[in-house]
């Protein structure tokens, strides 16, 4: 059945999808819904550490000694210009340098200028060595995340790859991978700010508490536009998510060498650049919006805190001139105050910020949260070896998800072990819904698929689906050797070379091979340097023999030929029908030659079976099968 979605999941159906122009921003949030948008980061924060141990513990430490630096660098100017007004004011001004020096009165503030300069070179060199761990850090976490990402895609039942909300999601959270790699830096940067303005509070509060209020006063409006501002910016993300891949679409679309072809025949060029520019301006403008906006408040919220602090400046000169503070305590101050109000602005600014990007590591993990229906049970049973009985199917039905249509409804009939079956029927039958299911890339909605007597949902589904060999007729050109165009129908099997050319020979894609430059080595499409393309029979050829190198006991092929001229068809289905001896076959075919070859022939029109029989029993009845073998043979007279 159908599955149903929160927010952040698949949306019903009829939301918006490629091209759409309607668009229905999500929920809008709370500020505790926004803040508890943080709960991402705990598991973001553990899928960094897991990503590298050694380099999470390494930025830790040493952003942490850095974070110490600005308030001792600080003090230590402070201690300087309390030592160079000290000098003056105690007279005995001498002639020279050299003087100077032999009076050992510089020697201390020889020694502060030494240790101010020490204190720069550790800090540039502490903040060169993080940068470079952070990007080394960040890098990896893409490439771990990526392959999770995959492999999590990978579990999920076809059901989700041909839902287009799902899709949004997935184009979502794909775009998050890289997208929040710099996430990492910005947490740990203010982890380290934080110590920083720790350092500096210390400070502030032993000479004057009171400027820690009116630093605070000053710099909350910041924060709050800050983070509502963030908000926005995600709505509008997640609202375009569907043009967003329509763009993709329209730019892999328009630019790449498998479509140019037909694109330069039809003239879509002109099409496909002024629908990508009307998209990209549209989702341009809502972007404007949202930045005019930020900045126009962000520079009132900027100014007020500007105000703040040179009020406080004010205050910290004249209690300088009545002679509370020294010269260097105002520069200690003054520079404290400043720096603490440029850190708590970043810091709150960054919260907002990462509170934003939280928002969209939901997109990230809530797709790591949808789980695949068709799993295997627990105790599966094991695959037959050999298929003694063949499959049932009893009173079954399917109905694609948010269709009103039935797919297929109420089939009943027998595969016998060892039969080659045909299904025919005009397009839309059923026929490829039958394979899926035979497949289990879908679970019925009504009856049930029995294996030598036993559900199919009983057996383990990687068994399963490693037993079946499926080659459906929008097979994938995998731009890749010919070798590995091959091997994928057994991954496993990858470098078993004679394997792979026993079952290029099996369906003729030997000779295909045969005529490339660089044989099973040859790079096959032209997406990459020095690929050599092929003809649609040729790849259909490729795409046969994957079903040979499976060697599985169920062979399954949907519109295997329909790309190959009428001597290669024959010739391929003449070497089929040998080599499926002992093997359990079903053939999805329009032409008639083909089908007329298999033992028993199944009839389906709307979803339902209409006749069953052989070719020549079928013909001998006159029903809908004779009509059109009719149609098809007339057209060759």
């Amino acid at each position: 059945m159908p599955r149903q979605y929160s927010m952040g999941g698949r949306a019903a159906p009829g939301g918006p999808g490629m091209g759409g122009g309607r668009h229905e921003p999500p929920p809008k949030q709370s500020l505790r819904e926004r803040f508890a948008a943080l709960r991402n980061l705990p598991p973001f924060l553990g899928s960094i550490w897991r990503t590298s141990r050694l380099l999470s513990a390494s930025t830790i430490v040493l952003r942490l000694l850095r974070a110490l630096l600005p308030v001792a660098t600080l003090y230590v100017g402070k201690l300087i210009i309390d030592e160079v007004v000290r000098l003056l004011a105690a007279g005995g001004a001498h002639d020279g340098l050299g003087e100077w020096l032999r009076s050992g009165a510089l020697d201390r503030l020889w020694l502060l200028l030494a240790l101010e300069f020490a204190l720069a070179v550790a800090a540039d060199i502490l903040g060169r060595i993080v940068s470079m761990i952070d990007s080394l850090l960040a890098e990896l976490y893409a490439n771990s995340t990526s392959i999770r990402l995959m492999e999590h895609a990978a579990t999920l039942d076809l059901e989700d790859f041909e839902d287009a909300d799902l899709q949004d999601k997935l184009d979502r959270a794909r775009r998050q991978v890289a997208g929040r790699s710099s996430l990492l830096s910005q947490l740990l940067g203010q982890a380290q700010d934080m110590v920083t303005i720790a350092s500096f509070a210390v400070g502030l509060v032993v000479y004057a508490p009171w400027l820690i209020v009116l630093l605070l006063v000053a710099l909350v409006p910041a924060f709050i536009g800050e983070f509502h501002f963030n908000a926005q910016s995600y709505a509008v993300n997640y609202v375009w998510t569907p043009e967003r891949r329509e763009l993709d679409y329209l730019r892999q679309v328009g630019a790449s060498a498998q479509n140019a072809k037909e694109v330069k025949s039809f003239g879509l060029n002109g099409f496909l650049i002024e629908r990508y520019r009307e998209l990209s301006q549209s989702i341009y403008r809502a972007n404007r919006r949202v930045a005019l906006r930020r900045a126009g408040w962000g520079g009132l919220f900027t100014t007020i805190g500007t105000v703040g602090y040179y009020a406080a400046y004010a205050i910290i000169a004249w209690r300088t001139v009545r002679g509370d503070f020294s010269v260097g305590d105002l520069t200690f101050l003054s520079s404290s105050f400043r720096r603490l109000r440029t850190l708590l602005e970043n810091l709150l600014v960054g919260f907002s910020q990462v509170a934003g990007q939280a928002l969209y590591l939901d997109d990230l993990f809530s797709f790591f949260r949808i789980q695949p229906e068709i799993l295997s049970p627990p105790n599966p049973r094991p695959f037959p070896q050999p298929i003694r009985e063949g499959f049932v199917f009893e009173d079954v039905g399917f109905r694609y998800p948010a269709a009103e249509r039935w797919a297929v409804r109420h089939l009943s009939f027998t595969l016998r072990a060892g039969e080659v079956l045909a299904l025919v029927g005009e397009n839309g039958a059923g026929k490829t819904t039958l394979v899926k299911l035979l497949s289990r890339l879908y679970d019925p909605d009504e009856g049930r698929i029995l294996l030598d007597g036993h559900p199919l949902a009983e057996y383990d589904l990687e068994e399963l689906r490693l037993n079946t060999g499926v080659i459906f007729q929008d097979f994938v050109r995998y731009y890749l050797s010919a070798s590995d165009n091959i091997a994928v129908g057994h991954i496993d099997a990858r470098g078993d070379h004679p394997r792979i050319v026993d079952a290029a020979g099996r369906s003729m894609a030997d000779e295909v091979i045969g005529r490339l430059p660089k044989g099973y080595g040859q790079m096959l499409g032209k997406l990459f340097k020095d690929g050599v393309d092929l003809s649609g029979g040729e790849w259909q050829k490729i795409a046969i023999a994957r079903a040979y190198m499976r060697a599985a006991p169920l062979l399954v092929l949907d519109e295997p030929t329909a790309a190959l001229d009428a001597r290669s068809e024959f010739e391929v289905f003449q070497r089929f029908k040998e080599l499926s001896r002992g093997k359990t076959a079903v053939i999805i075919s329009h032409r008639f030659s083909t089908v007329r070859m298999a033992d028993r022939i199944i009839v389906l029109d709307g979803g339902r079976i209409e006749e069953v029989g052989s070719h020549e029993q079928l013909i001998a009845a006159g029903g809908h099968y004779a009509e059109l073998f009719e149609l098809q043979a007339a057209g060759y007279r």
